[in-house]
């Protein structure tokens, strides 16, 4: 694999080519599309929306996967179409919505309610195993796909995505995983050997480094810490991803930008040397 700093050159050339449009690009027959990159909306928590929109664009990511801190659960049709506005006049896609959890068959009920009104076809969301069965009928009732979060090793219900795959890969083709390569990687799962394993149930990616792949492992720039992102964008092409590859950031949540920045360029630089 190549240095980090020839990822980051890659990049800025790359970037200088593509400011006029997103970084994804269509496939030729000069070689596959490029993987899609995205936000997951948890990274801006401590940011209002344009400042959000604002960084996005400083960095020239064009997909989110809305969180409630900008789009409540509650919201008005009139806010909606507020917020949409806003993340299409900067030609942002909203294409999920969540993470979204879900303790009762109401709080079952509101997610898949305010995902039809949002007009998104997928959750990220942690439904209560006891709710499974209700949420499968759900996703039935509204063909809407429901990706399922795992949380790390702190977490009860989905530590890994094999907690959750175990429990979903004999349901409905349209329930889910929203793989979350950090907290994965701190719950003992490899995360290229978990796309490749459980392939046919990634619907979303959470795309982040940890300084270490155990418990107690902390949020880092991409490239300086555990996890080798040449072979977990190896395992996407080979699966054929066809999802997001969303970054959420979680070091410096009050001053998130420059590891985005940085985070977004090496991932890029993977992204096109695995390409070349």
């Amino acid at each position: 694999m190549s240095s980090r700093r020839n990822f980051l050159l890659q990049t800025a050339l790359g970037m200088a080519a593509t400011t006029m449009a997103p970084f994804t690009v269509a496939a030729t027959a000069a070689g596959p599309a490029l993987l899609p990159i995205g936000m997951a909306g948890y990274t801006f928590a401590k940011f209002d929306l344009d400042q959000a929109i604002a960084m996005m664009n400083r960095v020239n990511i064009k997909n989110i996967s809305v969180k409630d801190i900008h789009l409540p659960l509650n919201s008005s049709p009139e806010k909606i179409k507020e917020v949409l506005g806003k993340f299409s006049a900067a030609g942002i896609n909203v294409y999920a919505v969540g993470v979204i959890y879900m303790k009762t068959e109401k709080a079952v009920d509101e997610a898949f309610d305010y995902a039809k009104r949002v007009g998104v076809p997928l959750i990220v969301g942690v439904p209560n195993p006891e709710l499974l069965d209700y949420t499968e009928k759900k996703i039935k009732e509204y063909n809407i796909r429901l990706a399922v979060h795992n949380h790390g090793p702190e977490d009860k219900l989905y530590p890994g995505p094999k907690n959750a795959y175990d429990l979903i890969k004999n349901r409905d083709a349209r329930l889910g995983l929203c793989l979350d390569i950090g907290h994965a990687a701190r719950a003992g799962e490899e995360p290229s050997k978990a796309i490749l394993a459980y392939k046919n149930r990634i619907f979303d990616l959470h795309i982040k480094d940890i300084s270490a792949a155990v418990k107690d492992g902390k949020a880092i720039e991409l490239g300086r810490g555990a996890i080798d992102f040449k072979k977990l964008v190896t395992a996407l092409e080979k699966i054929n991803y066809a999802g997001v590859c969303s970054l959420e950031f979680e070091k410096d949540m009050s001053d998130p930008l420059p590891g985005i920045a940085e985070s977004a360029g090496f991932f890029r630089g993977v992204i096109s040397t695995v390409n070349s």
